[in-house]
């Protein structure tokens, strides 16, 4: 009798610490947030060797008022929504566009951001000014993105996939390909920075759709996160953080 009653307590202590261990691991120091390696000014390398930009900055005000650690992990856009499907990761980040087709494998937070695609050639071109004008030209595009199967759309001579939409950029640059197509707030971002006086942006935002933070399918946190992202919206929070990346406060 004192045998079986010293197994069923230890029974008891095991599965109590187990459960404890679970609840550690979604909630506790070790969440996985994945990152896009570059994507400017979503998320990206500061020069102090940190990751940094809106979606940081937006994860990091949830993160805080949810009282949650977590270690960011940067990657390649192609390796986020899988690396949720196979348990390596519990949320993604990288401007992720809300498409019937992720949320079938993901579940995705109330959508916080919405943007369009835009086209960018270089600054002599007048060949192109507008999406219509791809028929027939060589494309540079992301791996992974919404933007690769809208231009397979367009019957472009060629789409040419990059892992880093900055590879992309310098493909339209140094005369590889006719344009590039991508995020209009990035797209923007780069003819303002690196890309200043050597390419534009032609034509107008195609596509709008609106970005979503993933979460593994039946996350418990994705509801936390989406009341923190809804009092962010509501507290004033949100515009902040909106002004401080792209001196405007959101429409």
């Amino acid at each position: 009798m004192k045998t079986t009653l010293k197994s069923k307590w230890i029974s008891s202590i095991l599965t109590i610490v187990m459960i404890l261990t679970v609840a550690g691991a979604a909630y506790g120091a070790d969440l996985r947030v994945g990152v896009d390696t570059a994507f400017v000014p979503f998320e990206f390398k500061g020069k102090d060797g940190k990751y940094t930009g809106f979606d940081v900055d937006l994860w990091d005000g949830i993160a805080k008022r949810l009282n949650l650690n977590y270690k960011l992990i940067p990657m390649d856009f192609n390796g986020l929504i899988p690396g949720l499907t196979t348990g390596n990761l519990d949320v993604v980040l990288a401007a992720i566009f809300i498409k019937s087709g992720r949320e079938k494998a993901i579940d995705f937070s109330h959508p916080y951001f919405r943007a369009g695609l835009k086209v960018m050639v270089r600054s002599e071109n007048t060949d192109i000014n507008g999406p219509a004008d791809l028929k027939g030209k060589v494309v540079a595009v992301k791996t992974g993105t919404a933007t690769v199967d809208y231009v397979n759309t367009l019957g472009a001579k060629k789409v040419t996939k990059f892992p880093n939409i900055d590879q992309a950029y310098l493909e339209v640059v140094t005369g590889g390909a006719d344009a590039a197509m991508h995020d209009t707030p990035n797209v923007l971002y780069f003819i303002k920075t690196a890309g200043q006086g050597r390419v534009k942006a032609v034509g107008p935002d195609v596509k709008a759709a609106f970005y979503g933070i993933g979460f593994q399918q039946g996350s418990a946190l994705r509801d936390k996160a989406n009341i923190a992202l809804l009092e962010m919206q509501e507290d004033g929070e949100y515009d902040k953080i909106y002004m401080k990346w792209f001196g405007t406060l959101p429409e």
